[in-house]
């Protein structure tokens, strides 16, 4: 590709990747696209041109044959009519397109080969296109994920922080009040508890002064057996 056709292929592919509205990448695809959907055109024009002069040959040999064929009989009838300088006429346009026919048919093969190589590399071109054109869908997907990923980094980037310091020592201080308040209602409920226990355990003078006397009894009782 020389210089001025790749200045023209990037300065194309700017204008149409504007147009379309996609990154520099596909664009260029498109790009190229275009070219050989340009180049498939004119090659099928091309290939028409060539078989109408293909089919204007094929023709042309038909005709010839078609012409001998009338001579010779026009030569004959001329001849069974006595009639010799129509039959040297007739007999000199036969031989004049006999000697013709061979031409005519080896330019016709040589317009055939032209064909074939026409067609073939207009097929070739197809088949190029084809992969091409899944290549770059192949590469816009990739193109795609690329974006993603680049949103996503720009967003993770995005994040301050010092914000996120801020959080953490705010869930951090939350935290430790729930086990101070947790510790608090633990200290407040065991002096009840032991106060609780001791009001339980206590035992009146009088109950006491009872249970003296009645084991003074028992014992006095013991010592008199």
């Amino acid at each position: 590709m020389g210089i001025f056709k790749r200045l023209k292929t990037i300065t194309m592919a700017e204008i149409n990747g504007l147009l379309d509205g996609i990154e520099d990448p596909i664009a260029m695809l498109n790009e190229y696209s275009r070219e050989m959907e340009q180049e498939i055109t004119k090659g099928q024009q091309a290939l028409a041109r060539q078989l109408f002069v293909e089919n204007k040959q094929t023709a042309l040999i038909s005709e010839t044959k078609a012409l001998v064929d009338k001579r010779t009989h026009q030569a004959k009838l001329a001849i069974e009519q006595g009639d010799e300088a129509m039959a040297k006429i007739a007999v000199q346009e036969k031989l004049n397109k006999e000697n013709q026919l061979p031409i005519y048919v080896d330019q016709l093969e040589a317009i055939k080969g032209q064909t074939q190589i026409l067609v073939e590399k207009l097929d070739q071109l197809k088949e190029t296109y084809n992969q091409m054109q899944q290549k770059k869908i192949l590469l816009a997907s990739r193109a795609n994920v690329a974006q993603s990923m680049k949103q996503i980094q720009k967003v993770t980037v995005s994040f301050n922080t010092d914000d996120i310091a801020r959080g953490v020592v705010r869930a951090e201080e939350k935290i430790l009040m729930m086990e101070a308040e947790v510790q608090a209602g633990n200290q407040f409920t065991t002096p009840l508890a032991q106060f609780d226990a001791a009001y339980d355990n206590f035992v009146s003078d009088e109950e006491l002064n009872k249970e003296i006397e009645k084991l003074k009894n028992e014992n006095e009782k013991v010592s008199a057996l």
